[in-house]
């Protein structure tokens, strides 16, 4: 699965350190593929992040169109506006997590197939940030008629 990451240099330190869990993870049998779209440095502050989060989003959905499974997770302050641009993607949804009750991630992903996470940087621990991400990559859609009907029509 390729999961694409992005940050600006709020979300720096977490982008880095999970791609390094990530890519620990393959060695215990997962199958996972981090991308990095930057930011490549960290103390950039003069960065914007809707650079690097439009790399991510045009391949995911470039992966999305040709039917791989793939998906994101994007990093900044508070994720929210890494958030307003990522959804603004066909075939992106968005869910935004920066803290108190993880199954808000859980619930991103079953009842809307939720395909990016966006992290409030700011927020979260790095703990807590793996946490999510475990949360979101484990956690199946759930594929009941309403859940389907109600995603088709966010896509449409």
């Amino acid at each position: 699965m390729n999961i694409y990451l992005a940050s600006d240099h709020a979300g720096y330190k977490d982008k880095d350190a999970l791609k390094v869990y990530l890519e620990q993870e393959n060695s215990k049998g997962h199958i996972y593929n981090p991308i990095d779209c930057g930011d490549f440095k960290a103390g950039n502050s003069d960065d914007d992040y809707t650079d690097f989060i439009h790399k991510a989003m045009k391949l995911l959905t470039s992966d999305l169109k040709v039917g791989l499974e793939s998906r994101a997770v994007i990093f900044g302050g508070s994720g929210q506006g890494e958030a307003m641009v990522a959804n603004r993607y066909k075939g992106v949804r968005a869910t935004v997590y920066y803290g108190y009750d993880m199954s808000i991630v859980k619930v991103g992903r079953e009842h809307n197939d939720a395909n990016v996470l966006s992290m409030g940087g700011r927020y979260v621990s790095i703990e807590e940030t793996i946490e999510a991400v475990n949360v979101f990559l484990d956690t199946p859609f759930t594929h009941l008629d309403r859940h389907v009907r109600r995603v088709k029509k966010i896509d449409d």
